[in-house]
């Protein structure tokens, strides 16, 4: 199987995962990405079985009203019960690198609010360490400087994001070679800085539940 046809696949699983636990008053937390976007397309499929939908970024919320599914601002929405969404990076605790799509603020809140978190990963995306992926930071424009000479001082490379704003206005600080053995301190050391709005480790609120596409199949892994 190739990239896609995993991805293709980890998406199907995520749909059966979710479908017989879903009623009509469900609300479900879709993420931004290509495996996402797989995601997207498969729920269309059975987009009777919920109530609607809550999209980490804009991206996600045109493609999920072209399929007719509805989609409701945060702030308006009970309960949601599902975040479903893919990952740059995951290691065996389910911690994340997430933010290559520059969505990684909105995905946060979202994973904050969801039950549970189903991340959808093919399997080269599984690692020992976090950190060969660079990781994403959100930094208000104006900050990018004093941002910069911080992370350098925690250890970290910053590369300017060029020709790139997030949905909330805001620029990408991409952090290579940074040490993530640690990744719940090093996620909030990170936030600590002034004028960051917030980085793409997922550690202090991990995924619940991972399916991961491998030449065999689909895994299931839950946090060690």
């Amino acid at each position: 199987m190739n990239q896609d046809q995993l991805k293709e696949a980890v998406a199907k699983a995520a749909l059966d995962y979710i479908h017989p636990k879903l009623s009509e008053d469900s609300i479900i937390g879709v993420g931004t990405g290509s495996t996402a976007n797989y995601f997207i397309d498969a729920l269309a499929t059975i987009k009777t079985s919920f109530d609607g939908t809550v999209a980490s970024s804009e991206a996600t919320a045109e493609r999920l009203k072209s399929h007719g599914i509805p989609v409701y601002e945060l702030n308006t929405v009970p309960h949601l019960e599902f975040y479903i969404d893919g990952a740059d990076e995951t290691n065996d605790r389910l911690e994340l690198i997430k933010g290559g799509g520059g969505a990684l603020t909105r995905e946060k809140i979202v994973a904050a609010v969801a039950q549970e978190f189903v991340c959808i990963v093919d399997d080269t995306k599984m690692v020992d360490i976090l950190g060969e992926f660079p990781l994403p930071i959100e930094v208000l424009p104006m900050a990018r400087s004093h941002v910069a000479r911080e992370l350098v001082k925690l250890g970290g490379d910053p590369v300017y994001r060029e020709g790139f704003v997030t949905d909330n206005g805001n620029i990408i600080l991409d952090i290579h070679n940074m040490d993530l053995s640690a990744p719940i301190s090093v996620e909030e050391r990170i936030n600590q800085i002034t004028g960051v709005v917030t980085n793409g480790l997922f550690a202090c609120r991990p995924a619940n539940v991972l399916l991961m596409g491998t030449a065999e199949g689909v895994k299931t892994i839950t946090a060690k």
